[in-house]
């Protein structure tokens, strides 16, 4: 089972970006942050908002230093149809990576065995590989990307600026905490 300040499983999967198909790795991200997004299936109802909504803050995310992947156990072919079928997801630009064997699934602990898909599920990576957040929820509750990206620059800020602690709904430039005996029960 995958856990927060653990490396994250290594992956040497295809995917499907950009109307080609390439073998990606997990290590073509080191000194990179990184989003897996694992959804259930293509050609869903709850997927492509999400998958749209990332699209539409690729270049945010990107300004970030940070790559997002999609994954579900559909392949790339159906990938490749989805992207050509839906105006939605023809705004995806980052790669969309094919698990049909549920492999990537199974090492992240998402796979649904029963049914042969994940579950909806997030994981934020540091650049040096390890995992800083998790989120797992039910399939029919859709993500917002507005909080992964605020839970990403939470991480990265405590990445930069040690021995910080960020408080609930913390954004970019508002107060931290400095964990220590002088902050029990004052808060």
């Amino acid at each position: 089972m995958v856990k927060i300040n653990q490396k994250a499983p290594y992956f040497s999967v295809q995917a499907f970006q950009e109307d080609d198909v390439k073998r990606i790795k997990s290590d073509d991200y080191a000194g990179k942050w990184v989003i897996l997004l694992f959804y259930p299936a293509d050609f869903t109802f709850v997927c492509p908002t999400e998958l749209g909504e990332f699209a539409d803050k690729y270049e945010e995310l990107k300004e970030l230093n940070t790559e997002v992947l999609s994954i579900s156990t559909d392949t790339f072919w159906v990938h490749k149809a989805w992207h050509d079928s839906s105006e939605t997801i023809k705004k995806v630009k980052y790669p969309m990576i094919a698990d049909p064997s549920g492999k990537m699934c199974r090492d992240y602990g998402t796979y649904i065995k029963d049914d042969g898909i994940s579950v909806r599920a997030t994981f934020i990576i540091d650049p040096d590989g390890f995992v800083k957040a998790i989120d797992t929820h039910d399939n029919s509750i859709g993500r917002s990307a507005n909080e992964i990206i605020r839970k990403l620059k939470a991480v990265q800020y405590v990445r930069e600026n040690g021995e910080q602690a960020c408080p609930a709904n913390w954004m970019p430039g508002k107060g931290t905490l400095k964990p220590g005996l002088d902050l029990v029960g004052k808060i």
